[in-house]
């Protein structure tokens, strides 16, 4: 194994064939993994006023009376926040599905919940029932939380060290493209209109239904067929698929030593390898520098405000002159910049680092921020000019967060846990992020009311806490093995253990070794050799 700053010429290595392998395997998990989360909540934009008509004539039909504008904004305000309730379910759940059907499988069965729920919008109209369409919202969560831990699971796992970053950042990609996507199929001249949103909310069912055909080719990912189901043959079959030919000797010895570890692990705590649950992970010391920081980011991620900026897009676009019918074409605008700064960042990350790009982006959407705040000031006051510079600052907002925040804090649960304690860590990192969506909807209306122009300076507050947090506390990850991760978190966090189940032995941080573990072509020659060194 080579340092952290050289790169292994076997990995740089690869033929055509494993490349075209693990770009197809991107595309069809992420289209029906984290494409779902950024289309569905785009999609639900455009049919608002549509669907609250829809609400008040249900209403009136049953009870003989119309709801009154509070009312139907409550019931609305329901139907929002089932999504992100569903999440937090979905969220919870995706840890248990990773574990016992596998990555590939999980995201699979995922989809049932997005059939069910366009099921329910499609007829909603036919059983004059709005409560439907908040079963479906909630469904399409439980869809979103679990696509949004598991797949970038499966992508760090299946990915080659100086391919991971990259290859996980294309989980954010797809978010982004689903918004656009969602705001373009969401435009008048489309399935934006009072007829068609029932099929514009049912949508979603079409990417499920490439996922479906597609994903089932592809290998499932071969850390977890190793270290979970502890299936050799399967995972060097799936790993050789994955790098187009031979599985990489380098690659498997150190799933081997993963292996190894965590048996000796088990082996000390009297009982069989498994999968850590979120309580197990609290407990552990050795890990609590890792879940602090991601914990941290998770939340952050939500907090930041970059939703509250889409919300307020169309607002400083009319304030800009923009005719009313004309704000639709204008505010793609912003997913298309997300879009695009997502794209360029999953260029980046292998070059710059994940700590660089994560602690830059907030620290520009700190400084966006204060401008921002300062422009909605001055054009309250009647200054000329300020909506064009508030509207510059929602896109270097949306720019600044797509380029850093929005896809790193998806890869660190998958590159600085080990394999026991990586779905839990994605149960509590996607927990905390569906919690803090929810809050963000909630309060920040009554944030505008009470703060009115300077609404966004709680956001700034988290942008810079968040930034000098994650700058103190979070080592870089990229081309680093998970030992080496490990041992960087330990020194950035001046935590000193020295129980023998820790995660790393900090003595062999610089070369990582097998230890008791075989070499991967002994364990090809030998299949006896795994059962020796146990004994």
């Amino acid at each position: 194994m080579n340092s952290t700053h050289d790169t292994d010429p076997e990995e740089t290595s690869e033929t055509p064939g494993s490349a075209r392998i693990l770009a197809l395997t991107v595309c069809s998990a992420a289209i029906g993994g984290t494409f779902q989360y950024g289309y569905n909540i785009s999609i639900i934009n455009a049919p608002t006023s549509y669907i609250q008509g829809f609400i008040n004539d249900t209403y009136m039909e049953r009870w003989g009376t119309s709801l009154d504008i509070p009312q139907v904004t409550i019931l609305w305000t329901v139907i929002v926040s089932a999504f992100s309730l569903g999440g937090l379910v979905g969220a919870l759940l995706a840890g248990p599905m990773a574990v016992h059907f596998g990555r590939k499988n999980s995201l699979l069965l995922n989809n049932s919940f997005l059939f069910v729920g366009a099921v329910l919008v499609l007829t909603c109209r036919v059983a004059k029932s709005f409560e439907m369409i908040i079963l479906a919202r909630f469904l399409v969560g439980m869809n979103s939380g679990v696509s949004m831990n598991i797949q970038p699971m499966y992508f760090g796992e299946s990915a080659p060290k100086h391919l991971r970053g990259a290859v996980a950042f294309s989980s954010a990609v797809f978010t982004a493209f689903g918004i656009f996507l969602g705001q373009v199929v969401g435009l008048t001249e489309l399935l934006g209109t009072e007829p068609l949103w029932p099929y514009l909310l049912a949508s979603n069912a079409l990417p499920a239904s490439i996922q479906l055909l597609t994903l089932p080719w592809f290998p499932e990912s071969p850390r977890y067929l190793l270290i979970d189901r502890g299936d050799r043959e399967a995972c060097v079959r799936a790993l050789g698929r994955l790098r187009g030919g031979e599985a990489p000797v380098s690659e498997m010895e150190e799933m081997l030593q993963e292996q190894q570890q965590q048996q000796s692990i088990a082996l000390s705590s009297g009982g069989a390898a498994s999968a850590k649950t979120p309580w197990a992970l609290f407990k552990d010391r050795d890990l609590l520098p890792q879940l602090r920081t991601v914990m941290a980011a998770s939340s952050a991620m939500m907090l930041c405000g970059n939703d509250s900026f889409y919300f307020y897009a169309s607002y400083i676009f009319l304030e800009a002159g923009i005719p009313p019918e004309k704000v639709q074409y204008v505010t793609i605008g912003t997913g298309a910049s997300e879009l695009t700064a997502s794209i360029l960042s999953n260029f980046l990350i292998e070059r710059v680092g994940r700590r660089y790009l994560l602690v830059g982006g907030y620290s520009l959407m700190s400084c966006w921020t204060v401008v921002f705040t300062v422009a909605l000031n001055l054009q309250s006051r009647g200054v000329a000019g300020m909506p064009y510079l508030s509207m510059a600052c929602v896109f270097s907002y949306i720019l600044s967060f797509g380029l850093g925040p929005a896809g790193v804090t998806g890869i660190l649960p998958a590159e600085i846990f080990d394999q026991a304690a990586r779905p839990a860590a994605y149960m509590v990192a996607g927990s905390l992020m569906w919690i803090s969506l929810f809050l963000v909807g909630m309060l920040f209306p009554f944030i505008v009311n009470s703060l009115g122009d300077f609404c966004f300076l709680p956001f700034l507050a988290v942008c810079l806490v968040s930034a000098l947090f994650l700058g103190l506390t979070l080592p870089e990850t990229k081309g680093k093995t998970l030992a080496e991760i490990t041992a960087e978190f330990h020194r950035k966090n001046e935590t000193k253990n020295d129980r023998p189940g820790r995660q790393v032995d900090e003595s062999n941080t610089d070369q990582p070794q097998l230890h008791t573990a075989c070499s991967f072509t002994s364990l090809t020659q030998d299949p006896g050799c795994n059962q020796k060194n146990r004994d």
